[in-house]
């Protein structure tokens, strides 16, 4: 249990990394940093450049972590496979690294839209989520974190299956913004002044600018509905009590690092605090999905 212990907490911390270096690659224009050559860098020996040492960073880790992944969803099925989620969290997880690495080699390789390019961002966050996930059954085996007695009222698991599928839309949209180097077309907040006078005089990456602002408000509000319900229903239940109100302040927490972008002219530390934020919110959500399955499997057994 101790190398499947490390093994999934290196995964999960490792998979942050992933995540921040894709979002590092994409706010310096890393892109082209190997030109068009996959898996290998060209150039990597004789023309070294800031873009160069920070995309193959992150194809290495990427890699690096590909190989811990597999690994774990490996041992993760041999030693906990009795625990339900596991066999199919390994399965999506080993299946989710692939396919970013295929659509990051894809862009390297053929010039890829923003709409496409967004998706990377969304498909490593399942990655990212599904390790958390084998983590969390890994530390629950030895009752070091354990939910499993935890009954979620249908209504509440609904509301927890469409505030995640929202989210995951909201960071499209986000990812969006930044691959139609959208970040800084409005450059106030709430409102886009920089532009001609009414909705029609926004240019396309404005009107994506300002649905992502008006998606992650609405979100940020639901967020705080979902937590008072919560607390009011499950007040002795630390992990659902708790657990939201640390959702809600990193959701909060979230929608400010996100203006600092804007008047920070998108400082590079402000950006990736943005990225990661959103990264852990939305892994903590597919934990509340995770139990609610198992609620809703309870109340059929019972």
């Amino acid at each position: 249990m101790k190398l499947l212990k490390f093994l999934s907490v290196t995964g999960t911390v490792g998979m942050l990394f992933v995540l921040l270096g894709g979002a590092l690659v994409t706010k310096t224009g890393s892109e082209d940093g190997c030109g068009k050559s996959w898996p290998l860098c060209e150039g990597a020996l004789t023309n070294v450049t800031p873009e160069l040492v920070i995309e193959s960073a992150h194809r290495f880790v990427s890699s690096a972590m590909g190989i811990v992944i597999i690994l774990l969803a490996i041992f993760a099925w041999r030693k906990i496979g009795h625990i339900r989620e596991v066999k199919f969290l390994s399965i999506v997880a080993v299946f989710f690294l692939i396919l970013q690495a295929l659509i990051g080699a894809a862009a390297v390789v053929w010039q890829q839209s923003d709409t496409v390019l967004a998706l990377h961002f969304g498909i490593s966050l399942i990655s990212f989520a599904s390790v958390l996930l084998l983590t969390l059954l890994v530390f629950e085996v030895d009752k070091k974190f354990d939910a499993r007695a935890l009954v979620i009222r249908k209504g509440m698991r609904i509301q927890f299956y469409l505030h995640t599928i929202y989210i995951y839309l909201v960071v499209y949209t986000g990812a969006l913004v930044r691959h139609m180097n959208a970040s800084l077309v409005c450059g106030d907040f709430p409102l886009c002044s920089n532009s001609d006078p009414g909705l029609f005089g926004l240019s396309a990456a404005q009107l994506v600018q300002m649905l992502h602002r008006g998606a992650a408000m609405l979100a940020l509000v639901w967020s705080f509905i979902i937590m008072i319900q919560v607390i009011r229903h499950y007040k002795g239940h630390a992990v659902m009590s708790r657990g939201w109100i640390i959702s809600f302040c990193l959701l909060a927490a979230q929608a400010i690092v996100g203006v600092l972008v804007i008047f920070t002219g998108m400082n590079l530390m402000v950006a990736l605090l943005h990225s990661l934020i959103i990264s852990v919110y939305f892994g903590i959500m597919t934990y509340y999905i995770m139990l609610s399955f198992r609620s809703a499997k309870y109340e059929k057994e019972h």
